[in-house]
């Protein structure tokens, strides 16, 4: 695939997972899932850490740097994620939402900033960004479809 097909790619399964939620009042949005799961603002706040971890390290990557294993700087993925719900269990949905928004803005603008060659095959980057983004979002999508019906 080439940039703009990435792009796409993205921006399609991104529409999927903001439509999973367009519709919820919110006391739906800030109520824990059955068993102690994630709220859908919850689950917000996590799609846009992730979004965030892309800004911040796919530029790393262009540069050809190493990156920083999660095991050593958070004791894995679930720990990252757990810190990361845990600074941000008491944002406002409204907060939350708008960050969200913002943080997928400029993930967007990053991308169309970037050389072509990155996107095509299996390119380091390649592979954190969709790690990061379409590969990510349906995950989601389905658990607030799930959630939510």
């Amino acid at each position: 695939m080439n940039k703009k097909q990435v792009i796409e790619r993205i921006e399609k399964h991104w529409a999927e997972f903001k439509q999973s939620f367009a519709d919820l009042p919110q006391d739906r949005m800030t109520s824990a899932r059955p068993g102690g799961g994630w709220s859908v603002k919850d689950i917000i706040v996590h799609v846009r850490a992730w979004e965030e971890e892309a800004l911040k390290y796919l530029p790393a990557i262009e540069k050809g740097e190493r990156l920083p294993r999660y095991k050593d700087l958070y004791g894995g993925i679930d720990a990252f994620n757990a810190l990361t719900y845990e600074a941000h269990k008491d944002l406002p949905l409204e907060t939350a939402l708008a960050n969200l928004e913002d943080t997928h803005k400029r993930l967007i603008q990053y991308l169309e900033s970037v050389p072509e060659e990155l996107f095509g095959g299996r390119t380091r980057f390649r592979r954190r960004l969709s790690a990061d983004t379409y590969k990510h979002y349906p995950e989601h999508t389905e658990t607030i479809l799930k959630f939510t019906k």
